[in-house]
């Protein structure tokens, strides 16, 4: 970002003239507008197939009837905190303070009436869209007298930056802070509050969720057939995987924008908050599942088939099925199994029938304790689940019970397998795969004990690579199988 010169304006001077501040992307580090449309497209999809019809009555209209329908959670809005910070601070030494927004009025309104900082409110009205030049003639207008100061963040804003007393931005765009510094127009403040872009992008695409895609490998591994081109493959396809599983999440997150910025730990997601702009998501989502698709087009067809089987189930899963009890963990424990499948696929190793019964069980027992620790987390805060999925705190216990006798038939079904014909044929010292039953025991047994007293991390993925103790048992699964060739 291009570096902004910064002077400080005197204090007397300042406090004086009015303050304008802008909504979206300045006050409010996302765009309230296109969150708004984000919730449409979750919470009232027939209503969101209207909007080409807006769109054409124009901008001011679109707005209104988007905010007509939609209320966004105003209080857990990604403020820009050294902003926000800064605003209260002049209220309290009795500057007036007005948000002037591009937003409808009705939204606008209502963050101010949260806030109870601002004098008044100047916003989209269904008619006129408040927005660079019509902003700039109105601040004019309404204080001909005075003039205003205004804190903005965007190239419309540039106008009004130019007209102001004095400018101020807050988590400026490239574009803007390099057009400011050739129209020589002096920055009194910078609020700044985003995460490295970096770092947001990675938390966007979830790179340590891949994990779950190592599952790929499972079949040529246990096939123990290591040669060049199935190993190729297989790293193919799990790039496939982790493309489209990138892709999926960050379409995941963007159309639970309110529902994460309301959970603990959620909020801190990149678009939750409003660290990457929904346009952004948008078209890293598309570019990561089209990348995908064109190095699944140089796999077997057979793959292809399950890779696009486990972007349509976690599509559905996203929009609808994890809203229903049960079905959600049972699609999720479904995602596993497609995984293995599509590396069969992928590599000509076939899956044995004791490796899918495992690994439906196992997954299952994983999926369930997911669901417990959520509940079991919000149960020792006092809070009731507010997510839509359809389970009560009520359900922990029946949650455990279902979970923990998947875990336990999971070890039952890997003990059958040690005893059946097929572990003679791949191993030398079959006997010693024995040794592996007891990690399994003590791993699935430690993972819901930590749950059961809430320390457990909501997802078992995230805790079992960073568990030392999981770490470490993983590793003696490993070293006692390579014994056993």
């Amino acid at each position: 970002m291009t570096e902004l010169k910064v002077m400080q304006a005197p204090v007397a001077v300042q406090a004086e003239r009015p303050l304008c501040v802008d909504l979206d992307g300045t006050l409010v580090k996302s765009d309230t507008f296109v969150d708004s449309l984000m919730v449409l497209a979750r919470r009232h999809p027939i209503a969101f197939l209207q909007t080409p019809g807006w769109i054409l009555k124009g901008k001011a209209h679109f707005k209104s009837q988007v905010a007509s329908v939609v209320t966004l959670d105003v209080a857990h809005l990604p403020y820009n905190r050294p902003l926000l910070d800064y605003l209260r601070d002049e209220h309290t030494s009795g500057r007036k303070l007005y948000l002037a927004t591009g937003a409808d009025r009705v939204l606008a309104r209502k963050i101010a009436a949260h806030l109870g900082i601002f004098e008044d409110v100047m916003a989209s009205d269904g008619s006129l869209n408040l927005t660079g030049d019509n902003k700039l003639q109105h601040l004019e207008q309404r204080f001909a007298a005075d003039g205003f100061d205004y804190i903005g963040n965007a190239m419309p804003d540039l106008p009004i930056l130019q007209g102001a007393q004095q400018a101020m931005v807050a988590n400026p765009v490239t574009r803007l802070s390099s057009a400011l510094q050739s129209r020589k127009v002096t920055v009194s403040r910078q609020f700044l509050d985003h995460a490295p872009w970096p770092a947001a992008l990675a938390k966007a695409l979830r790179v340590h969720q891949w994990a779950k895609n190592l599952l790929v490998f499972l079949p040529l591994l246990l096939g123990h057939s290591l040669r060049a081109a199935p190993i190729l493959a297989a790293c193919a396809a799990f790039f496939c995987f982790c493309f489209t599983a990138s892709a999926t999440y960050i379409l995941n997150d963007l159309l639970d924008l309110e529902a994460d910025r309301l959970h603990l730990n959620k909020r801190k997601r990149a678009f939750a908050a409003g660290d990457l702009s929904v346009a952004t998501g948008l078209g890293i989502s598309l570019s990561m599942l089209a990348l995908a698709l064109v190095v699944a087009a140089y796999l077997p067809r057979t793959f292809l088939v399950y890779l696009l089987l486990y972007l349509v189930t976690t599509l559905a899963y996203s929009l609808l099925l994890k809203r229903f009890v049960l079905v959600d963990v049972v699609i999720l424990s479904s995602l596993y199994t497609i995984r293995m499948m599509a590396g069969s696929a992928a590599t000509h190793d076939p899956v044995s029938p004791w490796l899918a019964a495992l690994s439906i069980f196992l997954f299952l027992s994983l999926a369930m304790v997911k669901r417990f620790s959520e509940l079991q987390n919000l149960h020792a805060r006092g809070v009731h689940p507010t997510n839509g999925r359809g389970y009560l705190l009520s359900d922990i216990e029946q949650l455990r019970s279902f979970g923990t006798s998947s875990a336990y038939a999971s070890i039952v079904i890997f003990a059958l397998y040690i005893n059946g014909h097929d572990v003679v044929a791949l191993y030398h010292h079959p006997n010693r795969m024995w040794l592996i039953t007891p990690l399994l025991i003590l791993w699935v047994s430690r993972v819901w004990l930590l749950a059961s007293r809430g320390e457990l991390d909501e997802d078992p993925v995230v805790f079992a690579l960073s568990d030392r103790m999981s770490l470490l048992l993983g590793l003696g699964v490993v070293i006692i199988a390579y014994s056993a060739l």
